[in-house]
């Protein structure tokens, strides 16, 4: 009696599992992309895990909950941007060129990491819940006193006059209003982003020395 030999089984579409820390970056990066493209309240659990090829079952023992996945990657992003600034702010270079390097950070920093600068600044804040506004919050402080401890600096040297809180408000305005119609105006005709960002940034610092 011959035997029939059986079908293969079908092939499952769940990728292999991975190091514990390579596979939570692929359900970030996944995660990041997803929101940004259906908003906070339109990802899903299973959207994210179906993206990286895990069950939602598998994915929940990397993460509690679509909240928490959103806190960390606003963590992760916002931290490699305030360690620039640590770095900066320990360097003993003029004030104006150091905040001009911060400034200069700010910007490469959006545009290196557009998805999770939308999702931090330009995300509804009902969309932000379970804690990642708050983690923004934070970030954004630490973010804006390195600012000011430089224009303090900056005035107390004389170079700059005013308030240093204000000015501080207007560089940080400035920046970040290039990097968001940037980022999300992509279908403008905009000229050459490096010309862009170098002559804003040599109107602003020439405009706050001419005080």
């Amino acid at each position: 009696m011959s035997v029939v030999p059986s079908a293969p089984a079908p092939r499952s579409s769940r990728k292999p599992k991975g190091e514990g820390h390579e596979r939570r970056a692929e359900i970030l990066a996944a995660a990041e992309r997803i929101f940004v493209e259906s908003g906070y309240d339109g990802a899903t659990i299973r959207k994210i895990a179906d993206k990286v090829g895990l069950s939602s079952t598998a994915l929940y023992m990397h993460f509690a909950d679509k909240g928490e996945i959103l806190n960390e990657i606003c963590r992760n992003t916002f931290e490699g941007l305030a360690g620039r600034n640590r770095a900066i702010l320990a360097d003993p270079a003029p004030p104006l060129a150091r905040l001009r390097r911060i400034a200069e950070g700010y910007v490469a920093f959006g545009f290196e990491n557009p998805n999770a600068y939308r999702l931090a600044y330009l995300t509804p804040a009902v969309e932000t819940r379970h804690g990642a506004e708050t983690i923004a919050q934070r970030a954004g402080a630490e973010l804006f006193a390195a600012v000011v401890a430089v224009v303090e600096d900056a005035v107390a040297e004389g170079v700059l006059r005013g308030d240093a809180r204000v000015l501080a408000q207007v560089i940080w305005a400035s920046v970040h209003g290039l990097v968001s119609i940037m980022i999300t105006k992509p279908y403008f005709d905009w000229a050459d982003r490096d010309v862009l960002i170098r002559t804003q940034l040599d109107v602003l610092f020439k405009g706050l020395t001419a005080q």
